[in-house]
């Protein structure tokens, strides 16, 4: 029984399907039609049966199946083709730039795919299947798959997109320190996805121009509209990261500015203090001599001496357009 599996259909290539889950593995069929099987890498029933007799499979793509960190890429051999791809998280309380992996394993008959943490992308596959609507070859199931994984991606980059918007709107109206941790979250999040975008753009370029028999150029096609469109998206990221650096950069110009102004201010109330202050002190030493000690209108004449001092220097700070 293949109690460990997540999804096992067998296709009868015109859309329809029969579940699996119920069938030995030891008699699944080698031949047409297609089958695929979906597991889970973190039950101990699927590393048995990988790296069994029943699975049939070469040890490089049993290690590449259960490896525990992947990047997106794509591996021919002889007539199979092993994929790697990531979709974006999409599980509660997960960030969607740590994308899941899928790894698959296609031949002419048989699509072998595993995961680590559940992808959205498999729920909506398994959805289309029961609609009527499944793979009717192995390149159709691999084209499908893709669909869904980057139909989910978009809206979180439209997302990551008008944060983008919202964060250099609220830059123009108003200048809030705190938007550097905003765009900071952005520049980050824009990283991570361009980081498993690059090789996932070129893993699908590899397999479109690939020699196997189960692609035919309806397929070709599909991965041609696949890559054109993980392309863009690369380019959306990119375009968001330029953006954030900007927005980054004119807050820290902004900050810059801020702190020259208070600065300047501060050296033009010392500048007005500094000789106030040397008056002041001199007038205040405690010895013999002071001028006006025994004047009782002298300290009133001295405040005024202050304020015409000080009126003084801002005509010439005036004129010097110190201020």
């Amino acid at each position: 029984m293949i109690n460990h599996a997540l999804l096992a259909y067998q296709f009868d290539g015109h859309g329809g399907y029969r579940s699996l889950l119920e069938e030995p593995l030891d008699q699944l069929p080698d031949d047409e039609p297609l089958i695929w099987l979906h597991m889970d890498v973190n039950e101990p029933d699927t590393r048995t049966w990988l790296e069994g007799p029943d699975a049939k499979l070469d040890p490089f793509i049993i290690e590449a199946l259960l490896e525990e960190e992947t990047r997106p890429r794509m591996i021919q051999l002889q007539d199979g083709a092993m994929l790697i791809l990531r979709g974006v998280n999409l599980n509660e309380g997960a960030d969607p730039e740590d994308m899941v992996s899928i790894r698959l394993w296609v031949e002419k008959h048989r699509v072998i795919s595993v995961r680590r943490r559940s992808l959205k992308a498999v729920s909506d596959m398994e959805q289309s299947i029961k609609a009527g609507k499944g793979p009717k070859d192995a390149g159709q199931l691999v084209c499908m798959l893709m669909a869904r994984l980057f139909k989910r991606i978009e809206p979180v980059l439209t997302e990551l997109d008008n944060t983008t918007d919202d964060i250099e709107e609220a830059l123009l109206e108003s200048f809030d320190i705190s938007l550097r941790e905003s765009i900071i979250d952005v520049r980050m999040q824009a990283i991570m996805f361009r980081r498993y975008m690059i090789p996932q753009r070129d893993a699908i370029d590899q397999l479109r121009m690939a020699e196997l028999s189960w692609l035919k150029n309806d397929h070709r096609r599909h991965l041609q509209e696949n890559y054109n469109r993980v392309t863009r998206y690369v380019e959306d990221l990119d375009t968001i990261r330029e953006r954030a650096q900007i927005v980054k950069d004119e807050l820290a110009n902004m900050l810059t500015d801020k702190l020259n102004k208070n600065t300047y201010m501060l050296s033009v109330i010392a500048a007005v203090f500094l000789p106030l202050g040397f008056l002041t002190g001199l007038l205040g030493i405690n010895v013999g001599g002071i001028p006006g000690s025994d004047n009782e209108y002298a300290f009133a004449i001295f405040c005024s001496f202050l304020v015409a001092v000080v009126g003084v220097q801002i005509v010439i700070f005036k004129r010097l357009k110190w201020f």
